[in-house]
């Protein structure tokens, strides 16, 4: 796992090179929320509310909002408006609360905004139907015991009220202990009397406590209530734009293909040569599968976080490098530089910088007996070089092999009798226009090359 810090660049140079992909993943995320505002969009949406009379507990309250959603009231509502929906149904849509000032407001939505008035005002209006037929049912049997508990206290009242004035008629002035024990008595009578005009307010206020009215019609709603389909395919297209860019970034800093020189020398256990840049083929090589179509198509068939690599004038200049490739390699005893060149199966660039090493070794100033090998260098497989005692030339582009793939390439060389040589990393580049060779006379003079001095020169 790399250590590096992410840094706004690393953010930036995600953007220019899978511009492609997230446009997909753009369009993907919006193409899903779309499909969920199908399911979490409510439509339009208002709120009928009904006011509940007389002093109210909070736990009545909460019951009177679950009897405004229950299937009962939500089956009359459906009925009246001619609706197919049961009152399950209508639950999905229909949502009770309470409100300060005892008030329980009931929500409804709908495909349209009359839809959603219609369905809050009917649901409100049944809500209080059922709910005074409710307290006048139960209160049928209890009415004639309430009735004669209000009229006992009135009668209580009055005759207290009687007694106190009997009592101040007898009492004189003066403070004897007759008038103390009189004045005592009337304080009690007092507290008395009190009591139980509390009692018949209490009483009152019980019987006018199942008054329920509904605060006037809902107001039509003039918008869809969120989150609304736009807002829902935008925030889709965001979050998969979000998560494409932190996939990219985390499948860098996991990604254990080696980007190093010095790494990629180590697991070979020999030297980078060089580093060659190699122009794009004008064929496209044919993806394999379904996987391979879309990172063609996506962009995602080369590394996007390798380090952008300046082109080479012209093909003389190219031709230059695989030469000095050769001259550092030095040659055998005979003067002749016997190599065998090892390509990874599948790697384009340097499979067409190992034909490139292939046409400079033909030429005449350079004798070098060159062989191809492509080898399969994969995750879990031991790769297969053929026998020899020629020098290895390890060809592979940069970042698309992990250490111990190298490992096992090198292991198989040494299991055939070759030495590695050495390794030239190839960059895969686009070259705008058509490449062009630098002309004859432009320039210095060309030096001619002496065949020994390259292919035996350190």
């Amino acid at each position: 796992m790399s250590d590096d810090a992410v840094r706004l660049s690393t953010v930036g140079q995600v953007l220019r090179r899978r511009w492609r992909a997230l446009l997909i993943l753009v369009v993907v995320g919006a193409g899903v929320g779309a499909g969920a505002s199908l399911v979490l969009s409510p439509g339009y949406e208002t709120t009928a509310s009904v006011l509940l009379q007389g002093p109210r507990q909070a736990d009545e309250l909460l019951t009177q909002a679950q009897v405004a959603t229950s299937s009962v009231v939500l089956d009359r509502a459906g009925a009246a408006l001619g609706l197919r929906e049961t009152g399950t149904d209508l639950q999905k849509k229909v949502s009770a609360s309470v409100a300060q000032g005892n008030v329980v407001a009931i929500t409804a939505d709908g495909d349209s905004p009359q839809n959603a008035q219609q369905l809050a005002d009917q649901v409100a209006n049944e809500f209080v139907k059922y709910s005074t037929q409710l307290l006048a049912n139960s209160a049928d049997t209890s009415a004639q015991l309430a009735q004669e508990q209000r009229e006992a206290l009135r009668q209580q009242v009055a005759q207290t009220n009687q007694r106190i004035l009997d009592l101040s008629r007898s009492v004189q002035d003066g403070q004897t202990v007759e008038g103390v024990q009189v004045r005592t008595e009337l304080q009690g009578l007092r507290t008395s009397l009190e009591q139980a005009m509390n009692n018949l307010n209490a009483a009152d206020a019980a019987t006018g406590a199942g008054n329920m009215v509904v605060m006037g019609p809902s107001e039509k709603p003039t918008s869809a209530a969120a989150p609304t389909l736009p807002q829902l395919a935008g925030g889709g297209a965001i979050l998969f734009f979000l998560i494409g860019v932190l996939g990219y970034l985390f499948g860098s800093r996991t990604d254990r293909r080696l980007r190093s020189e010095t790494e990629i020398g180590a697991a070979l256990g020999a030297p980078v040569l060089a580093s060659v840049d190699v122009p794009e083929s004008g064929e496209r090589e044919p993806a394999a599968g379904v996987r391979g179509v879309l990172r063609r198509i996506t962009g995602s068939d080369r590394p996007w976080n390798l380090p952008e690599v300046p082109v080479s004038a012209d093909d003389a200049s190219r031709e230059l490098r695989y030469r000095r490739v050769f001259a550092r390699l030095g040659a055998d005893r005979d003067g002749v530089l016997r190599l065998l060149v090892l390509v990874a199966a599948g790697d384009g660039a340097a499979r067409r910088a190992a034909e490139q090493f292939a046409k400079v070794a033909h030429s005449e100033r350079v004798r070098v007996q060159l062989t191809v090998t492509e080898v399969v260098v994969a995750a879990g497989v031991q790769p297969t070089v053929p026998d020899g005692t020629d020098g290895v030339l390890v060809v592979l582009s940069l970042g698309t092999r992990s250490a111990w793939e190298l490992v096992a390439v090198a292991e198989a060389c040494a299991d055939a009798g070759h030495e590695v040589l050495g390794a030239v990393l190839t960059r895969q580049v686009r070259v705008t226009g058509k490449p062009r060779r630098a002309p004859a006379a432009a320039g210095p003079p060309q030096v001619p090359v002496d065949r020994d001095v390259m292919a035996g020169s350190p």
